[in-house]
């Protein structure tokens, strides 16, 4: 790395760490119900919700009813979202007129959104009208981010707690955390995009004239609209100049906060984070960066506060923070060195500028990739699928560990706590003793439901990827041949089934083939790893916690860090080694050969 991208990683991490801090201690007091600072002022509103939905906040449920109501809540928003697209066309703020979206396409969507996955098969401002973006898919950024933060915070919960069977309440917990964190910090972060230049409007799509004009000749033609020839015979040719452009327009900027900080990813228009509109300058790429590892950060500080042991907390974001710092290394490390055939054929650098906005640059669009791979966001402010070789696996593989690198609001953290689990199972069995972590007694069913919490998405990518390339109907949305298309295959179902939503553009997937297959990886994906971690959160309340004795584990220390980053990457990584073999490994060799 050279000194550029040190110094931006080092202020990144910096001030995520002195934003971080004072966050978690207001998540944490306002997932216990307290009422501090704006809570107050809103506490009204939350009681008005309750009554009207018919809910008891103050009535606690175990593990089961907790689940059974969040999918259920989840699938109500599938519905609605997939409705919603289906009526767009005689539905109101739809000032361009856009039609009925397809089935396929609107099953993949409502699924997409719900999911926290944000995969976008088809391009925003030529698709989804301004109601359709508010109602259905701004809303469900909230409601997916708010889903992932409290199954941690109930998972948490069931680290803190002895003897009891209930892990809250799960309706409580999404009106808390959505009325009390994500709005409030959404409204901040939009009012400061839109100082950027990130547009917030509701106007029609606007005619305006361009700086530069496109040139062109055509005949000149006489009063009867005949041909006028010149001397030499020949028909006169004249300039003529195009001089306007269709700008998009809408409510950019109130969707773009929510997307960047519930970890969400959809952009408003089909070139995302790399639009002008979203993402206007150096600053506002700075705060969307902020936004999307704010929550993740102050998770693992919640979690220290909320088990009383905020050296836990450390212990896990600090294992966050190797893994993140490595990947970036790579990352930039691979787009400075580009494409050595640049230079031999006479270039004077092979840095690979390709895919990536000039107001960016290397540095700045490889921090971006690697945060938003790393987290489950999937919002892009330069394509992965014109990176290098290693450069574009490394995005890859980031969502590969089941992005538990900080990852997305909430299932970063869960995810990562699964593998901590993992962690102190595989150290009791190198030792000889029943394994522990904080005080709870790890036993057999908290290993069933690891393993399939772990296992479920690599079954899910694999066998994706597996069935795409062996049919015709995923042969041809394979747009590039050989190791860089498989490539695309299998960046497209690791980005859906953990629910990252980013892509590799070169694949056509906006076909009825994809939109079904990516959508059930997308569903699956998600709930097939929240329902074994809320059956953990309600096996751990219900036991005794262990006094600490001279043979416990210590999991606040640089050992257990570095036993937690490596289950994370012999586990995780180890699945997926034989398929990257065949994608961007075989692709960089080829490269440099």
């Amino acid at each position: 790395m050279n000194t550029n991208a040190v110094v931006q990683l080092a202020l990144y991490l910096a001030v995520l760490l002195v934003l971080a801090w004072p966050l978690s201690g207001y998540i944490a007091r306002v997932m216990r119900g307290e009422h501090l600072g704006p809570t107050r002022l809103l506490a009204p509103v939350e009681r008005l919700f309750y009554k009207l939905a018919g809910v008891d906040a103050g009535r606690e449920t175990g593990w089961k009813s907790y689940a059974v109501g969040l999918v259920l809540f989840n699938l109500i928003g599938v519905v609605a979202v997939y409705t919603l697209q289906r009526l767009q066309g005689v539905l109101p703020l739809n000032p361009q007129g856009f039609g009925t979206i397809s089935p396929d396409s609107s099953f993949n969507t409502a699924i997409s959104f719900v999911a926290n996955t944000n995969w976008q098969g088809y391009a925003g401002e030529s698709t989804m009208s301004y109601l359709t973006q508010m109602l259905g898919l701004s809303v469900q950024n909230f409601l997916s981010a708010a889903t992932g933060i409290a199954v941690v915070i109930a998972l948490i919960r069931g680290f803190a707690r002895k003897s009891l069977d209930t892990i809250g309440n799960v309706w409580a917990d999404l009106t808390r955390v959505t009325l009390y964190v994500l709005v409030p910090l959404s409204l901040v972060i939009a009012v400061l995009l839109v100082g950027q230049g990130v547009i917030q409007n509701f106007k029609p799509y606007t005619e305006v004239q361009t700086v530069q004009a496109t040139v062109y000749q055509t005949a000149r033609l006489d009063a009867h609209g005949a041909p006028v020839n010149g001397a030499d015979g020949k028909p006169l040719m004249v300039d003529t100049a195009a001089t306007t452009q269709t700008l998009p327009m809408g409510p950019v900027a109130s969707q773009e906060a929510i997307k960047m900080l519930g970890t969400n990813g959809g952009g408003f228009f089909n070139a995302n984070s790399a639009h002008p509109y979203e993402n206007p300058t150096p600053l506002s790429n700075f705060i969307e960066m902020l936004a999307i590892f704010l929550i993740p950060a102050a998770l693992c500080f919640v979690f220290g506060r909320m088990v009383s042991d905020r050296r836990q907390g450390w212990a896990v974001l600090a294992a966050m923070t190797v893994l993140f710092v490595t990947a970036y290394g790579v990352t930039v490390w691979a787009e400075l060195a580009g494409n050595p055939a640049l230079q031999h054929a006479g270039a004077a650098s092979s840095i690979n500028m390709e895919g990536k906005e000039t107001r960016f640059g290397i540095v700045a669009s490889s921090l971006f990739a690697t945060i938003t791979t790393a987290a489950s966001c999937g919002a892009v402010n330069a394509m992965h699928d014109s990176f290098t070789p290693l450069g574009g696996m490394v995005p890859m593989a980031l969502m590969q560990l089941g992005e538990v690198v900080f990852g997305g609001v909430g299932s970063g953290l869960y995810g990562m706590l699964v593998y901590a689990i993992l962690a102190v199972f595989i150290a009791g069995l190198m030792v000889g003793r029943t394994p522990e972590y904080l005080g709870k007694k790890i036993e057999s069913f908290e290993m069933k439901m690891t393993a399939i919490a772990i296992l479920a998405t690599p079954i899910l990518v694999l066998a994706g990827t597996a069935i795409a390339v062996s049919v015709s109907a995923g042969q041809a949305g394979v747009l590039n041949p050989q190791a860089h298309g498989f490539s695309e295959v299998l960046y497209a179902f690791s980005s859906a089934a953990n629910n990252n939503g980013s892509a590799f553009a070169g694949l056509s997937a906006n076909t009825p083939f994809y939109n079904v297959m990516l959508g059930l990886a997308m569903w699956f994906g998600r709930f097939a790893i929240i329902v074994p971690v809320l059956a953990m959160a309600g096996s751990l309340a219900g036991k005794q916690r262990l006094a600490v004795t001279a043979g416990t584990l210590p999991t606040h220390g640089p050992l257990f860090v570095v036993l937690l980053i490596g289950a994370v990457l012999l586990v995780g990584a180890l699945n997926y080694i034989p398929g990257l073999a065949l994608g961007p490994i075989v692709e960089h060799l080829q490269m440099i050969g």
